[in-house]
This record gives C-alpha cells, structure tokens and sequence, in this order.
C-alpha cells in the first residue's frame, strides 16, 4: 500500500480465517530517491516518464514483498495471493467520464515474487457508478461490524472514515477531506523539498491558530456533500484550496501548521456530527496521522467527550498497518471470486469484485 502522501510502501503478511486476522509481520519503507523524486513532479511528467514511473513503483512493491518473504523464510507456494493498492496519483470520480490510477505495474510483482498478484481495485467501482472510493469500509464492516458501534478514522494524505456497529442498520462511510495532505506540502514548500512533513508534530507545537482562517476554511463546500463522497489531493493541495476559497495563509510556518491540524480535527469531528447515524462510542485512528501528537489532541477536544485512541491503544496493530492489511483481505476475496467492498459506501450500483489478477510462476 502507498497513501496520498505519496512517501513509500507499507506492506503486511496476513493470514485470515472466517471473520478474523492475523498480523505476522509489517513494515513500512521510503519509496527509492528517484521514485520519490519523480512522484514530486507527477503533474508535470511526460507519458515516457509516467510510463517508467509505473515499473519503478512496481518493483518498489516488488521488492517490499520480497524483504517480507525473506524476513518469515517464505516461499511463494506458502501464499495464497499478494494485494497491491498501487499509488494514486490521479482520483477524479466526479471527472466526465470518471476515473482514477493507480500507478505501479503489478507484473513486476508477480515476476520478481512467483505469487499471484491482484491490483488496480478501484476502476471497476467507478466502472460500476461509484466513486472508487472509500474501499477500506468492507473491511471495517467485515471485522469491527458486530462491535460497538465505532468511527474508524484513517488519516493518511486524505482522511476517511467508517462507522459499524452492531446496532447499526447499514455502515456509513465516506471520505471527511484534509489528513496530512495540506501540512505535509506546507513543510514541503517550506522547506524547498528538503523535508517531507512535521515529525512528531514539534513545528505546529510551536503555533497559534489563524481563527479567522480556520472559519474560512470550513466553508469549503466538500464538507457540505452528503455521502457517499469521495475526495483527492486535487481538491485538497495547498493551490486548489488557495483557488476555491481565496485564502491567505499565515507567514510563519508553525502557525499555519497549528491552523491546519486544527482543521484537519475538526473536518472530521463535523463530518461525524453531519453523518453519524447514531452516538459514536469511540474513535480509533489509524494512518500516518495517528503518530502527530498535536493533530491527535486536536482530534480529542473536538471530538470531547467521545475517547480518541489510536489503533496501536485499540488493538495493538501498527498506525500505519491497517490499509496494507485491508487490501491483502481484498485480494484474499477477489482470487475467490468474492465481493471485496461497500457500494453504500462508494455509490456503486452493486457489490462487485474489484481487481485484476496478474498470476504468479510460470506455465511452463
């Protein structure tokens, strides 16, 4: 799996059985200096670049699958099938036609590993009049849904969110907007591409909140679309918001990385307050998101009294695991010929199998 944040591969071994998971082993790795380089200039790349792009993400994939098996001593007849999200570096379901890619070639996959690859899930959503997104609300309902009823927010580059619960009549999912997105270009621009985002939060620690331009921000009309609803980085990069809503952002840093994890808090506590069928009993964030301090406070007084944990305090599974874990679950579905998402969640006519399969081994 690769986020929105577009800042490496996070890859899990599982093994599932019935309605329930276990982790054997995760990693997460930054993606090579030349992908990441390249991925900084995605709007600007020509087809030949894109089209290399796409195999170097590939073996990128390839080759965190490969440090896996090397890690748990496995052979490619010991798994039953590798999932591989790819990187979004286009998601545009309201374009006319629709459409969405996902970036990384899933034949180097199958190649350099002999396993059976399933990939590129969310064009046959959209193909079936959805938006292609959320994906991960199947999961949460398939696993959490018998339980309390729960919000279970991801916060990688864009947040999104899914609410089960044993008391529910259906889940509600969509995507809420900003994660880490607009801050992780803040520091970028900053900093000249010298640093990717604010570790630990330590830079918006040290600012004060633009009240003024937080009430300015919460007008922007994605928070007024009902579900089921989706978003990118197009609608959410630091021109395209400057472009809708004709902001001005502070002068110092610090204080417009305190004023955006603000935001990002409370895009999610008043997506919960519009849609949430019922009373959330709790929170559990997951994603990059969950390891910022300052944006998980945030997240605990807007949410107040509702509790806000990580999925590492809920469940002892790494922040940044789930996603990776989810899309093995998908293609564990897909390679049986089973449904593998929500359309209540994405607005797909009806339940689908998402994937395309690129077989592992040879035929000889």
């Amino acid at each position: 799996m690769s986020g929105t944040s577009m800042d490496g591969v996070s890859a899990a071994l599982v093994r599932f059985r019935g309605r329930t998971f276990r982790l054997l082993g995760y990693e997460t790795a930054p993606y090579p200096r030349q992908v990441a380089g390249l991925l900084r200039r995605i709007d600007v790349l020509r087809v030949g670049e894109l089209s290399r792009l796409n195999v170097l993400i590939g073996e990128a994939f390839a080759a965190a699958a490969l440090r896996m098996m090397r890690r748990h001593r496995l052979t490619a007849r010991q798994l039953g099938v590798i999932g591989s999200h790819g990187q979004t570096v286009y998601h545009g379901p309201h374009d006319r036609p629709p459409s969405t890619w996902q970036l990384g070639e899933p034949s180097m996959i199958a190649e350099r590993t002999g396993v059976s690859v399933i990939a590129d899930f969310r064009p046959r959503d959209i193909a079936a009049g959805g938006e292609g997104a959320p994906l991960v609300p199947y999961f949460d309902e398939y696993f959490y849904g018998n339980g309390p009823v729960t919000a279970f927010q991801n916060i990688g580059g864009i947040g999104n969110v899914t609410i089960v619960g044993r008391s529910l009549r259906r889940p509600v999912a969509f995507d809420t907007g900003p994660g880490n997105c607009l801050m992780d270009e803040a520091v970028r621009r900053a900093s000249r591409g010298q640093r990717a985002y604010d570790r630990d939060g330590a830079l918006a620690q040290q600012g004060s909140v633009d009240e003024r331009l937080l009430r300015q921000l919460m007008r922007h009309p994605y928070f007024r679309r009902r579900p089921p609803k989706s978003t990118g980085v197009e609608e959410w990069s630091l021109a395209a918001v400057e472009r809708a809503l004709g902001v001005r952002w502070p002068a110092r840093l610090p204080d417009r990385l305190a004023t955006l994890a603000r935001f990002t808090a409370l895009s999610i506590a008043e997506g919960l307050r519009r849609f949430a069928p019922l009373v959330v009993r709790r929170v559990v964030v997951s994603g990059g998101g969950a390891r910022n301090p300052v944006l998980m406070r945030e997240l605990a007084v807007c949410l107040c009294p509702t509790p806000v944990l990580s999925i590492e305090q809920a469940s002892g599974m790494p922040a940044q695991a789930k996603e990776p874990v989810a899309f093995a679950f998908f293609a564990w579905r897909a390679i049986h010929g089973r449904s593998n998402h929500l359309p209540v969640a994405t607005g797909a006519r009806g339940a689908r199998v998402l994937g395309k399969i690129v077989p592992g081994g040879s035929s000889e």
